[in-house]
């Protein structure tokens, strides 16, 4: 699918990727994540730009889990964060701040594996790795760890200093090229999308694991 049919009908195009992903998906939460797709890019049918603060702009009195779900390019993984209660959590305490990596919806789209999958869960038990009580519980151990791959629990963060995301994998970010870019990974950062009192989500072209 063209990037450019992704700008021109965002609602069809994550509903469809949000449906692909349900194919696989051992658990019901994918309608809440479908509904919440919809009404949020109901309500900003603008162009992303339109609903992006200056870069050097923060809104003071907001927190990061009032903002996340606002942007359409991360419609996708902003799901994902409110399908992760401990995650949802943090993101609503003004008291912890982070940073938030955010992987577009063209990156999540292209992910060679569902954000809920583990080849060595696949290589151990096979192609019921997922099914069952059992199989939700490590499906939703994954998500998590997806997630939480891309959340820094601190904000501000400074070129090159190296921090832990919260799933423990060592990352730093550096201008490469006159880009920001996230490492070792080297995943460039595209635009900031918010900055508030608690924190930063950045969105990003790739994903980190």
């Amino acid at each position: 699918m063209k990037p450019t049919f992704l700008c021109a009908c965002p609602v069809a195009t994550i509903c469809l990727v949000l449906v692909a992903f349900a194919e696989s998906r051992p658990f019901n939460s994918i309608n809440k994540l479908l509904f919440s797709a919809q009404s949020l890019l109901g309500k900003h049918n603008g162009p992303v730009s339109q609903i992006m603060p200056p870069s050097d702009e923060v809104s003071t009195g907001v927190i990061i889990s009032d903002v996340i779900g606002k942007t359409q390019d991360i419609a996708i993984f902003s799901g994902l964060t409110r399908d992760v209660d401990t995650i949802s959590g943090r993101l609503e305490d003004a008291a912890q701040n982070a940073t938030v990596l955010a992987p577009n919806n063209t990156a999540m789209k292209n992910l060679k594996r569902k954000p809920w999958e583990d080849p060595k869960d696949y290589e151990a038990l096979g192609t019921g790795a997922y099914k069952g009580g059992d199989g939700e519980d490590r499906a939703h151990k994954n998500l998590r760890t997806f997630v939480e791959a891309h959340i820094v629990p601190q904000s501000p963060w400074e070129e090159g200093q190296k921090v832990k995301t919260l799933a423990g994998n060592e990352i730093w970010w550096e201008i490469k090229d006159g880009k920001k870019n996230i490492q070792p990974s080297d995943v460039e950062v595209t635009s900031i999308a918010d900055k508030v009192s608690n924190g930063e989500v950045w969105i990003i072209g790739g994903s980190l694991v």
